[in-house]
């Protein structure tokens, strides 16, 4: 834990000392102690406009293994630093375009199909390391309010009907995967479900959404309102995918009675 904190602390500082930086945090399993021995530093630099590729070069300096210019996901980079041999991933967000991700989620309820508050979870869990003018602390402040009823209504209507009630829904998609015996489509399909289901849980309880990782652990730490048999269900559904055409289906519609059941007595549906 300590030179997770003294390389955080050499990263933010490095950043701090562009003009176009407003704020560097802390975030992922080292900000919200979560962190085992695989985790890496993750870090996250707010620009009011972007850097160079060269200008980040030169931020990171010399190393043994690095990787400048990463679009995959978020814009970022990574590397491994030489003498703590621990792992960093910094990424770069534009204050206008994180502003806006809080605003449309808190202030307008605009749910998306799985992941709908990961952004606000990320921004309100994290740690400030640098914030030039309060801006970053303002934000948070932002991502901490109370959880509105209409989003968690707009999570539900946005993600439920696609579970099985539409004709295209998740349990379709995977009904028609298996006929075609599609292994790779059962298997998108069944992540996307449960991206879905685990979005309205996390909604149900007034929650944000905690990212892809621990979902189960996470829903039991901080979701009082579960389904009777939560675990049990989506363990079942997973193991389900190696055999789907004599399992999965079944445990898809166990799923989904369970968490109909619990939406109907908290009056979402």
């Amino acid at each position: 834990m300590k030179h997770t904190r003294k390389l955080a602390e050499s990263i933010a500082e490095r950043y701090a000392a562009h003009r176009n930086v407003q704020a560097v945090a802390l975030a992922g399993s080292q900000a919200s102690a979560q962190a085992d021995a695989s985790s890496d530093i993750d870090v996250y630099v707010y620009v009011t406009h972007p850097f160079t590729l060269e200008e980040r070069k030169q931020i990171v300096g010399d190393g043994n293994r690095q990787e400048i210019g990463n679009n995959f996901w978020e814009p970022g980079d990574e590397w491994v630093d030489d003498e703590s041999g621990l792992s960093a991933d910094v990424m770069f967000r534009n204050v206008d375009w994180i502003e806006e991700q809080i605003n449309r989620v808190i202030h307008d309820y605009q749910a998306s199909v799985g992941y709908s508050t990961c952004f606000v979870y990320n921004v309100k869990n994290s740690e400030i390391l640098f914030d030039r003018d309060g801006w970053f602390a303002e934000l948070q402040r932002k991502a901490s309010a109370p959880y509105p009823i209409q989003l968690k209504r707009s999570v539900v209507a946005k993600n439920y009907p696609i579970l099985r009630n539409t004709i295209s829904s998740y349990a379709h998609q995977i009904e028609n995967a298996i006929r075609r015996d599609d292994l790779v489509s059962v298997n998108h399909r069944t992540a996307a479900l449960l991206a879905s289901y685990f979005d309205i849980l996390f909604a149900l309880n007034g929650q944000l959404h905690p990212g892809e990782k621990r979902l189960i652990r996470l829903a039991e730490q901080l979701c009082p309102k579960l389904p009777l048999h939560f675990k049990a269900e989506v363990e079942q559904v997973l193991r389900s995918v190696s055999q789907p055409k004599q399992q999965l289906i079944p445990a898809i519609h166990d799923l989904m009675d369970s968490l109909y059941a619990l939406l109907r007595s908290e009056q979402l549906i």
